[in-house]
């Protein structure tokens, strides 16, 4: 597979390239990341023919969205897919720390969420501001659900839906803002919840669908069944797949770890990459338009990519399904479910 050729989505008129750039790491995350260090990522991604882009005013503080706009708004606006959140108002606060939320030396604007109709349109309007880019195509509500709020998340889905959250997505679908709404978000349930709701276009699903779980399936299904497109972030599993020790964003736990293991195997028998296999896996879902992994420099863009295009025998598909590491029915690549 090449990572410029494209898929559209099934509800709008968009066309995104399979591999999508995620850009928390330009905001920081998890350690410093200088300019210099994120415009060559970004560079290189353009060069291997990558056109989409995703942030977050999270992301860093609002550093992400600063930095990715200063290097979209030199390129043609009509080349490039850019997909940004909502759902948290960033309010100036000089106490934020040097550490906060997992980045590193954030900007000092605190993120208070905010689902409201206000909220939502508070932020849609510094994003644009902070971008310079007056209509990104795809506006997600960002980190809803129990995973993030916990005890909490029914104040919030309170605010989507009797608060006008969702009517002022719709809003700006409507008024031509923005092309396709949905939900970026860590746990597949709560968008199955949002859809009974609300008319979604697609959904940024991280780590939840991925070479090293399949739990969603069954909404995965559904998805391509209602036609909602899928961007499939966090391939690697927060890293996990990709050579570090985190899932979740956190430290892994040790029967994930001795999972790992089993599919690392598969693919030294194989001879298969590992990283090779987690990218290439999500797209053989119907619902599934691109996918999304974040990066830090040049390198590891370039790696992506290489690892996008390796040949991987059907063999080994089938072997992973005949060990049990795969859901059943799970669509696999060039074999079908």
């Amino acid at each position: 597979m090449n990572a410029s050729d494209t898929r559209k989505f099934p509800r709008v008129d968009l066309d995104v390239t399979l591999i999508g750039l995620g850009c928390a790491q330009m905001g920081n995350l998890y350690r410093v990341t200088p300019y210099a260090e994120s415009a060559g990522a970004f560079k290189s991604a353009w060069d291997a023919g990558i056109r989409y882009f995703d942030t977050a005013p999270f992301y860093g503080f609002t550093r992400s969205e600063r930095r990715l706009g200063t290097m979209l708004t030199d390129l043609p606006r009509e080349d490039y897919v850019l997909s940004t959140k909502v759902g948290r108002v960033m309010t100036p606060d000089e106490t934020v720390g040097p550490e906060e939320d997992g980045y590193a030396e954030p900007l000092p604007f605190r993120p208070v969420y905010d689902y409201s109709y206000d909220g939502i349109l508070r932020s849609f309007d510094a994003s644009q501001q902070r971008l310079g880019i007056l209509k990104p195509d795809i506006l997600y509500i960002h980190d809803i659900g129990r995973m993030t709020h916990g005890d909490r998340h029914d104040h919030y889905w309170q605010q989507l839906t009797d608060g006008g959250g969702f009517k002022a997505l719709g809003k700006l679908r409507d008024e031509g803002s923005t092309k396709a709404v949905g939900l970026g978000v860590n746990e597949w349930e709560v968008v199955a919840d949002a859809m009974k709701v609300f008319d979604i276009d697609c959904t940024m699903l991280a780590g939840r669908y991925t070479l090293l779980e399949q739990d969603s399936l069954a909404f995965m299904n559904e998805c391509a069944k209602q036609g909602v497109a899928i961007v499939a972030a966090g391939p690697f599993n927060s890293g996990l797949l990709a050579g570090n020790k985190k899932f979740n964003y956190t430290e892994a736990p040790a029967e994930i770890l001795a999972r790992v293991d089993q599919l690392r195997a598969v693919c030294e028998e194989e001879g298969v990459t590992l990283q090779a296999a987690a990218l290439q896996f999500p797209l053989a879902h119907p619902a599934v338009a691109t996918i999304v992994s974040g990066a830090r420099n040049a390198e590891q863009i370039t790696s992506n990519v290489d690892w996008f295009a390796e040949e991987i025998p059907a063999s080994f598909w089938s072997r992973l399904r005949e060990s049990g590491l795969l859901t059943e029915g799970t669509p696999l690549p060039g074999i079908g479910a």
